[in-house]
């Protein structure tokens, strides 16, 4: 199996299985992983998934060069098909996940593993992680949503110098500059990503959902169009009964429990 699961509780982790070739994302392996994402959203007990690779070494070091290489010397349309929208349906279908998806980077995320780092909700890093873009020297722009997503984590002139020196940066500089959410030793990285998780899963599911889409959703358009849309996944949580017993309970001075946990 390219893709691993393992099951924690109200949780899912799915693991990158191709340590031999540090988790490079063939395309049987990003179907592979579509195919899971698609089964554990529709399995209302599992409340997160925590997306990693297996081994020590890589998240993922980016797409597999070999397997794509007959389709770019194809023909442009036929890489674009192949390559370019299969990455990009993956990153997409990941950043609009209804669930939390949260990165837990235990090694190197470069390349198509770094846009699929970036497309997760929340990302832990080990504190060996690096990060880099090095598609420049292949001679190509990040494909699979890097050009657009990398920027808007970490500004364009970041992004930039990423992008266009294919350079690697650690783990306490992605921290530092926003790309990543917290840094912590090798050994304790899936269990923070789980602790995480288990504050997440505290919650409302709806809420938690609605929350997603109304930042996912609104990230790129006017202030304006984004208030209307963080209304409109207001009035979503509105008709759960969940909202009702998250109210009575604050003014009962109570803990609130939620239907949709």
């Amino acid at each position: 199996m390219l893709i691993e699961s393992e099951r924690h509780g109200q949780h899912a982790v799915l693991i990158l299985n191709r340590p031999e070739k540090l988790n490079a994302l063939s395309y049987e392996l990003i179907d592979e992983l579509m195919d899971r994402l698609n089964a554990l959203e529709l399995d209302d007990s599992v409340r997160c998934l925590v997306l990693t690779g297996a081994g020590e070494k890589a998240f993922s070091a980016g797409a597999d060069i070999a397997g794509f290489a007959p389709d770019i010397a194809a023909s442009p349309e036929t890489a674009w098909r192949n390559f370019v929208m299969r990455g990009q349906a993956m990153t997409r279908r990941i950043e609009n996940y209804p669930k939390p998806i949260i990165a837990a980077v235990n090694g190197i995320a470069f390349g198509g593993g770094c846009e699929t780092m970036e497309a997760c909700s929340i990302a832990i890093a080990a504190e060996h992680a690096s990060f880099a873009k090095p598609e420049i020297r292949l001679g190509f722009p990040p494909p699979f949503g890097g050009t657009q997503r990398l920027p808007r984590h970490i500004g364009r002139k970041r992004a930039n110098e990423m992008i266009l020196t294919g350079d690697a940066i650690s783990a306490e500089e992605a921290l530092l500059i926003g790309l990543v959410n917290h840094v912590v030793p090798a050994h304790e990285l899936l269990p923070a990503c789980l602790r995480m998780a288990d504050r997440i899963a505290e919650n409302s599911a709806v809420a938690v959902a609605a929350s997603l889409r109304a930042v996912t959703r609104g990230l790129n358009v006017s202030i304006d169009e984004g208030l209307a849309m963080e209304a409109a996944q207001f009035m979503v949580a509105a008709a759960s009964r969940d909202v009702r017993e998250g109210t009575a309970a604050f003014v009962e001075k109570r803990r609130a429990v939620f239907e949709h946990r």
